[in-house]
């Protein structure tokens, strides 16, 4: 886990600017107004698993765990939403209160409304304080790209993934991230009560 540096926050920027430089972001609700390090400034519509649509834009206001999985997944994504619950467990019961969790699938093929909302019922997530998402496949690489986590799609249509919890401030900037899968990592959750505290 690391909080996000002065430079860590710069390289973020250069990636967006990148990013803006191949990417329309017309169409993304108040994007003038965000801040120009903000991952809410990507264009990139959702579908939740009450196939309700959204746009990443729409997770303004509030602090945001993002991270990405697929449903078909037996291995990392499970222990990925554990280590989540985890976390969360590991606040106190009202701050959690002030806190989603977003995870957005890698498979833009298969991961339709209804497998989302099977694992989120199997694992009985607090929706909607939990949204579980689906994109197109161009999405799912600008967002990977700018949360640093890699995947390819093998031949088997299994995904090879690395795994990272991001916590993103009200305004969508990156405060802190841990690449830690299947425990709690101590120092994010110290970045999550900071920022949930609002000191």
């Amino acid at each position: 886990m690391n909080t996000m540096s002065d430079q860590g926050r710069s390289a973020m920027l250069a990636i967006l600017l990148a990013l803006i430089g191949a990417f329309s972001f017309a169409s993304v609700p108040e994007a003038a107004e965000l801040p120009t390090t903000s991952v809410y400034r990507l264009d990139v519509p959702l579908v939740d698993q009450d196939g309700n649509g959204l746009h990443l834009a729409d997770r303004r206001g509030k602090p945001l765990i993002v991270s990405m999985f697929y449903t078909s997944c037996h291995n990392v994504c499970p222990l990925t939403i554990d280590t989540l619950l985890a976390t969360e467990r590991a606040l106190a019961p009202n701050a959690r209160l002030g806190l989603d969790v977003l995870l957005v699938s890698f498979d833009s093929d298969r991961d339709d409304p209804l497998a989302l909302k099977r694992v989120a019922d199997l694992r009985k997530l607090d929706v909607p304080r939990w949204t579980l998402a689906r994109t197109e496949a161009a999405n799912v690489r600008k967002l990977s790209a700018v949360l640093g986590i890699q995947y390819r799609e093998l031949a088997n249509r299994e995904f090879n993934h690395s795994s990272a919890l991001v916590l993103l401030d009200a305004e969508g900037r990156m405060v802190a991230r841990s690449d830690t899968v299947g425990a709690v990592d101590q120092k994010f959750v110290s970045a999550l009560a900071t920022l949930l505290s609002g000191k």
